[in-house]
């Protein structure tokens, strides 16, 4: 079977539009709105079904790693052989069920290809502090499907492992009777997909919080990196925002184990969201460490203009946005044009032209000359203590 993506339905509107949600197949959120209400982003997610792959956490090889076996053995992880070591608890099933009163439909959060997110509550006893409360977002599998299992699988062996602030974190999992669950620290901000796109009463985010998201999206998929984990998947509805709008890249189930010393990319099964997905990757199938970035600039440039990534309400030749966009990027004459007219202007004009060039630069069409994140990571702390150094001076 060839590549599968879906396409929205065309609507007609004639003019960019860059503050409603779109009419898309829904990609899950685990995160909430302000009121506490559903928030799903609205991208559509494609997935080719030539042969699945799964990540492995010490995997020797991109060979191994890309042609895992599509046989499951339910037994052994009924005995937990396969999550044996990871630093996460297992919740019982009907934990979750009381934590979301029954998995009822008002605490919905999100839902995509492979199952809903909840918002759950937990209430559990702590010695010398009595009874704790905390929120979790609450993922629940509803398929049967390997495919699906395997993205819940890879979350677990990922997430498991690696710690870092703007990554999101997970608790526990839940594997009982063939119910499979993953919990998570609840994010109150919900996603950047939601601050730039959602629909009611959305406070457009001001450029300060906009710039803090991207420094840490960039920090955290630089950890990622260093352990040789390719995302395959960063775009605006996967990175979720604290109470204090600190990014957490979510959605580890498409990961994949990078390509090993003397490589320059590792050979895939295709997957991940169109508009965001580099172009060599879905040309050939091949994966690099800085196909990721690409997908950094193009939210980076959503920051910048407030405009979906593609958007097929929008002119032709305006569908997609950074091939739309990108010459103003460049111009300093010409960017103002194309920035969220919801800033109003306020905004330091030299450090956007600085990260508009850096966008810029993140989506070359030649992997080797896009920046490393860990050069991201670098310009964007330096363009930060320049401002930090003006509002002083």
């Amino acid at each position: 079977m060839g590549i599968c993506w879906g396409s929205p339905a065309d609507l007609p509107c004639p003019l960019p539009i860059s503050t409603t949600v779109d009419h898309l197949n829904p990609d899950s959120s685990l995160a909430a709105d302000f009121s506490g209400q559903t928030v799903a982003s609205t991208n559509f997610t494609w997935v080719s079904q030539v042969r699945t792959s799964l990540t492995v956490l010490g995997t020797n090889t991109a060979t191994e790693n890309s042609q895992a076996s599509d046989e499951i053995d339910f037994e052994a992880l009924s005995n937990g052989e396969a999550i044996a070591g990871e630093n996460l608890r297992a919740f019982t099933y009907a934990q979750l069920k009381v934590a979301t009163r029954n998995f009822r439909r008002d605490k919905v959060l999100g839902r995509g290809g492979f199952g809903k997110v909840y918002k759950g509550g937990l209430k559990e006893h702590v010695p010398s502090e009595g009874i704790k409360k905390s929120l979790v977002a609450i993922k629940k599998l509803d398929t049967t499907g390997n495919q699906g299992f395997k993205e819940w699988l890879t979350e677990i062996r990922i997430l498991g492992r690696l710690s870092h602030p703007n990554l999101v974190k997970l608790l526990g999992y839940c594997m009982e009777n063939e119910n499979f669950l993953l919990v998570y620290d609840f994010m109150q901000n919900g996603s950047l997909n939601y601050h730039l796109f959602g629909k009611g009463l959305v406070r457009p985010l001001p450029w300060d919080i906009r710039f803090k998201i991207a420094l840490g999206t960039a920090r955290g998929l630089a950890y990622m990196h260093t352990h040789v984990i390719l995302h395959r998947d960063l775009k605006s509805s996967n990175i979720l925002l604290d109470k204090f709008y600190n990014a957490k890249i979510s959605d580890f189930g498409l990961a994949f184990l990078g390509p090993s010393a003397g490589s320059s990319h590792v050979e895939t099964t295709l997957a991940g969201t169109y508009g965001y997905a580099a172009p060599e990757y879905i040309a050939t199938g091949h994966l690099y460490v800085k196909s990721d970035v690409y997908g950094f600039g193009v939210v980076v440039v959503e920051m910048l203009t407030g405009l979906r990534a593609v958007d097929r309400r929008r002119p032709k030749e305006q569908q997609v946005l950074v091939d739309w966009v990108k010459p103003y990027l460049l111009s300093k004459r010409k960017l103002k044009q194309v920035m969220d007219s919801r800033l109003e202007g306020k905004y330091p004009y030299k450090e956007v032209s600085q990260i508009a060039q850096l966008a810029v630069r993140c989506l070359h069409l030649e992997p080797k000359l896009r920046p490393s994140v860990k050069e991201i990571v670098e310009t964007l702390e330096h363009i930060e203590a320049c401002h930090h150094k003006t509002k002083r001076a």
